[in-house]
């Protein structure tokens, strides 16, 4: 049986312990509130905007490009204009990531997309099926078969839905998740009532459907999870763990769950692993 992270500490070390965290925890806490205060003056222009929109620049124009821009396609064209849609999470719209398109653009990545699944969404299936619809049109319009997705909380769960469910690995390459339920959270019980919060329960048919087999999913996994991620209970349900599935799991530490798609280091990371693509368009196998 696992030890205890606390056994062997003392009442007074674990009071020392604690005090000293208490200001990175207080610092974290404020940057959570000051982003959640933030989304929610932005988050009017949201509804103002078509539910796909995508922005992308004539490929291989190089004109107008960032030193930093220029470095990507030189290094990877296809990894520079491989399409990237944004989903975001539950009663939100894709101002959310507003930092993160901004911070992707910078790194060179031109063809970014949001989709908008709508605040009356009750179905997780039936929005992956209509989140696979946008996914195709996005590459019929692009030329690119695969595309990567990044979804933040539920964003990420309905597209891992897609790609696990209904064959959207032949048309996702990556998928980055922010925060996702990947294994339910315990808070969804505080809405019983409410379909989609009984669809993110940790023993709903939805988890319990995405737990089984998925044997040839071509589709890389990044999953990134938060130890102050207050809406995933508990945090550590926000790792993807599955037998059959090419998964990097990522821990973060004092990054709250709004936060975490407007975080400066994390955005970094993902435009790395963005930028690993084999030639034949397959991902490297990173499994943590």
């Amino acid at each position: 049986m696992g030890q205890s992270a606390n056994e062997g500490i003392s009442p007074a070390g674990l009071s020392r312990l604690v005090t000293r965290d208490m200001p990175h925890a207080a610092s974290a806490l404020m940057i959570e509130a000051a982003w959640a205060t933030a989304h929610l003056m932005m988050y009017p222009l949201g509804l103002l905007s078509a539910r796909t929109h995508s922005t992308a620049r004539n490929r291989h124009n190089l004109s107008g490009l960032s030193p930093e821009q220029r470095g990507l396609f030189h290094f990877d064209v296809d990894a520079a204009e491989t399409p990237i849609l944004l989903v975001h999470g539950l009663i939100d719209n894709h101002v959310i990531f507003t930092v993160m398109g901004r911070a992707l653009r910078r790194r060179g990545f031109q063809t970014l997309a949001n989709y908008d699944y709508g605040v009356l969404t009750h179905n997780i299936p039936q929005a992956a099926v209509r989140l696979g619809e946008a996914i195709q049109k996005l590459s019929a319009s692009t030329g690119y078969e695969r595309i990567h997705v990044i979804g933040h909380s539920l964003g990420g769960l309905i597209a891992r839905y897609y790609v696990q469910r209904l064959g959207g690995d032949s048309h996702v390459h990556t998928l980055v998740t922010l925060g996702t339920p990947h294994r339910g959270t315990h808070l969804a019980w505080a809405a019983p009532l409410l379909p989609l919060a009984r669809q993110i329960t940790p023993s709903s048919p939805v988890i319990r459907e995405l737990a089984q087999p998925a044997v040839g999913c071509r589709t890389r996994f990044i999953a990134f999870h938060s130890d102050f991620d207050h809406l995933i209970v508990p945090s550590r349900n926000a790792r993807l763990d599955h037998p059959d599935l090419n998964v990097r799991n990522i821990a973060v530490h004092r990054i709250g769950h709004l936060s975490m798609p407007n975080n400066g280091g994390i955005a970094f990371t993902i435009a790395g692993a963005l930028r690993q693509l084999d030639h034949d368009g397959t991902a490297p196998i990173h499994n943590a």
